[in-house]
């Protein structure tokens, strides 16, 4: 595979969750990897936030009527999905900061591809059960352990060279026209979310 193949994805987005088999699927069908990258969303910037309590009632929000049938929209669709993947999706009860699980990704990353893909499974199944708090630094320091990475070293990446990488991550990813997860580029061209799976089998088969 010679043409960039690059791969960008948010925890906190449904639709990243619901893509990560099929990237999988695409490196295992074409014999590749993709280099997979953060994009943290600011969620509240163009769907605005809310909080929920334990019994699910809104007790926070700063959201129009407008981006409340979006959310809600997205949520049933996403089920819909999901239960065809058998996944397990509970929507948030507020809008999290998903930038140290993100700077999580690229220190598994560093662990070698084995133990990155376990942490990629396990902060995406354990946060939509709702199992997993993602702000947490120690949850995550747990999770890189139970995916077999070495963590001594993770809470200074975290605080400096990683956070670093995430921004400069993130400015390039913009600077390229990223909007939103996920978000596939081949060969310099983007595809965002993942109805254009077939669009990119083909350009990865030579064929689109």
């Amino acid at each position: 595979m010679t043409a960039q193949t690059l791969l960008y994805m948010d925890y906190k987005s449904p639709y990243a969750y619901l893509a990560k088999q099929p990237a999988y699927d695409l490196e295992a069908e074409f014999g590749f990897e993709f280099d997979w990258r953060p994009y943290t969303l600011d969620i509240p910037n163009y769907l605005g936030s809310a909080r929920l309590g334990d019994d699910g009632a809104v007790i926070e929000e700063n959201r129009t009527p407008h981006q409340w049938r979006r959310v809600r929209y997205s949520y049933m669709d996403v089920r819909r999905h999901a239960n065809r993947q058998g996944l397990t999706i509970r929507g948030p009860r507020k809008i999290w900061d998903s930038s140290l699980a993100q700077i999580g990704m690229l220190y598994a990353q560093t662990q070698g591809r084995d133990r990155f893909r376990r942490y990629n499974d396990l902060v995406f199944e354990r946060f939509w059960k709702r199992e997993l708090d993602i702000e947490n630094a120690d949850a995550v320091l747990a999770i890189l352990e139970e995916a077999g990475c070495a963590s001594a070293g993770f809470p200074g990446y975290s605080e400096g060279a990683g956070r670093e990488e995430h921004a400069r991550i993130l400015a390039e990813a913009e600077e390229m026209g990223i909007f939103g997860v996920p978000t596939f580029v081949i060969g310099g061209e983007l595809f965002w979310g993942r109805e254009h799976l077939e669009s990119i089998r083909g350009r990865l088969g030579g064929s689109g």
